[in-house]
């Protein structure tokens, strides 16, 4: 790796740590880069956020390929994890203490399969209060972590695969492939409602965006020693 691969553009696979959020591997990756160059700045984007209670693939543009950041940003995505069956959050996640709990006595793995396919194909998805999205200039984050209520639109997104892939409740594992736009957390809940009873997203991580893999991902620490080795 040298500067001119750097400068001219160069596309990051990054596997985020948990608790991170992408703008610190950005801000992480970025001071290693003009350290070891000796630059006084380089642009370095992320091609698609991850929260900080997931894990997985974050695509990073350096250079002149920061200016390709919405190619990447529109490509299908990966994701698996984990749902808790029984309980709901303000956040859908674990960012916040639970709020409610439902029966799950009703609940057996055929249902659990079969209520997968009402998810499949183009859905409208409420996004989280608990998100990034901007309302009238404002986070909806920021709101709500104020306890103030907005209303949220709801949004046109593709599921294209949405699999049970291991259950021991209260705790679903599962697999989606979806489109730009798809929250897991609200799938999660929603998910949880059409069970007849609530659920949250416990466990998340990104394993593919397009035909990046997070396989082919380096660690933030890997990707430090790879460069000091040059």
């Amino acid at each position: 790796m040298n500067v001119e691969e750097f400068t001219e553009g160069k596309v990051l696979l990054i596997d985020k740590p948990l608790e991170w959020t992408s703008f610190q591997a950005v801000n992480k990756i970025r001071w290693h880069i003009k350290k070891k160059f000796g630059l006084k700045k380089i642009k370095v984007g992320h091609a698609g956020t991850l929260d900080p209670l997931a894990t997985g693939l974050l695509i990073l543009c350096v250079g002149k390929e920061t200016k390709n950041i919405s190619t990447y940003q529109g490509q299908v995505k990966e994701y698996t994890g984990t749902f808790t069956i029984g309980a709901t959050t303000p956040s859908f996640d674990l960012e916040t203490e639970v709020d409610q709990t439902f029966p799950t006595d009703h609940i057996d793995e055929n249902l659990l399969y079969e209520s997968t396919k009402k998810f499949i194909g183009e859905i409208d998805q409420k996004p989280p209060i608990f998100s990034a999205i901007k309302k009238d200039g404002k986070r909806l984050y920021e709101l709500a972590r104020k306890g103030q209520t907005t209303e949220i639109k709801s949004r046109k997104v593709t599921i294209s695969e949405f699999e049970i892939t291991k259950v021991e409740l209260p705790n679903v594992n599962f697999r989606v492939v979806c489109s730009k736009g798809t929250y897991i957390r609200s799938l999660a809940n929603d998910y949880g409602t059409t069970l007849n009873s609530g659920a949250h997203l416990s466990v998340l991580r990104r394993t593919r965006i397009g035909n990046f893999r997070v396989e082919d991902a380096n660690s933030i620490e890997e990707f430090t020693q790879k460069l000091e080795m040059e």
